[in-house]
């Protein structure tokens, strides 16, 4: 278990991480505990990053409405007051952002799933979750509408993590298990930043093509283009963080040209490269939520 925490020129962050338990990884990425104090309302662009993501929140809720690309223009505005009120939610894979914002005061933790896993975790076809927002208590199982009031009671983070191995090990023993074909798939698209045609991915997991696109969808979410596309553009914001030029990014990501690059960037992020990486600037407090991904910008 690591901890962490800050002041900024608006109050204070504290973050407590940990990893599942063995039997867990890699299907569940980590544990990220938060409070966030701060003396005015927040708000961040939330990046589509091949993460399905758990949030439970033990306070205030966050409000969640699709980028636009109006954010950017208005950072440092405030909460907008937008967009769908959440306590806890569930996060599929994305193709667009989302904004997310809070009153200034938020408490609570999330999980990080690589989808396969959420596949199995929740016993739903991925797809369904694509692009969507979902109320935790709207979840199959008794305890995901329990979960928020369990964690919450725990005194410590140490036991909430605990409580969440629990929970986790007794659902991914018994929920629908992933193909290994598509879990190797998967698997191969992140090892290359999403540069594998579908019909590579197929040959490689003994099927059709067709039948690969079918399977990948249900326990994914995304079809292995989609997923590819997703990830191309995970790769190009690691470089451009980096401090490599656009040009350098497009030409290693798999874009057809710098224009291209730009285009699904404004796709993705609601914002220009140029605006993403002056956000990124700030450093006052940790922005992503995924160790090795690039998922937020605050605003």
């Amino acid at each position: 278990m690591r901890r962490s925490w800050g002041v900024t020129g608006h109050g204070t962050w504290r973050l407590t991480t940990s990893a599942p338990a063995p039997a867990l990884r890699p299907g569940v990425r980590g544990y990220r505990g938060y409070r966030v104090e701060m003396d005015r309302p927040q708000r961040r662009i939330e990046i589509p990053n091949g993460t399905a993501t758990v949030v439970v929140n033990f306070a205030e809720p966050v409000r969640i409405s699709k980028a636009t690309g109006a954010e950017a223009k208005s950072a440092g505005g405030g909460a907008g007051g937008g967009g769908t009120a959440f306590q806890s939610l569930l996060t599929g894979l994305r193709t667009d952002a989302t904004v997310g914002e809070h009153g200034g005061r938020l408490h609570g933790v999330e999980i990080h799933f690589a989808p396969w896993m959420a596949f199995t975790v929740f016993g739903l076809p991925m797809h369904e979750l694509r692009d969507r927002v979902v109320p935790l208590a709207d979840l199959p199982g008794a305890e995901a509408g329990r979960l928020e009031a369990l964690l919450a009671r725990a005194p410590h983070w140490a036991e909430r993590f605990e409580l969440l191995d629990a929970v986790l090990l007794e659902r991914a023993a018994t929920g629908p298990t992933a193909a290994p074909q598509v879990v190797w798939a998967w698997s191969r698209l992140l090892r290359t930043g999403g540069l594998v045609p579908l019909d590579d991915l197929a040959a490689g997991a003994g099927w059709s093509a067709r039948r690969l696109e079918h399977r990948f969808r249900e326990q994914i979410g995304l079809s292995p283009k989609s997923a590819a596309r997703v990830l191309r553009m995970q790769r190009a914001l690691r470089m451009l963080t980096r401090g490599h030029r656009a040009s350098e990014a497009a030409s290693a990501c798999g874009f057809y040209d710098q224009a291209h690059l730009h285009r699904d960037f404004r796709e993705m992020t609601g914002c220009s490269p140029g605006q993403f990486l002056s956000y990124r600037g700030g450093g006052e407090r940790p922005v992503d939520r995924v160790p090795g991904r690039v998922t937020s910008v605050l605003l």
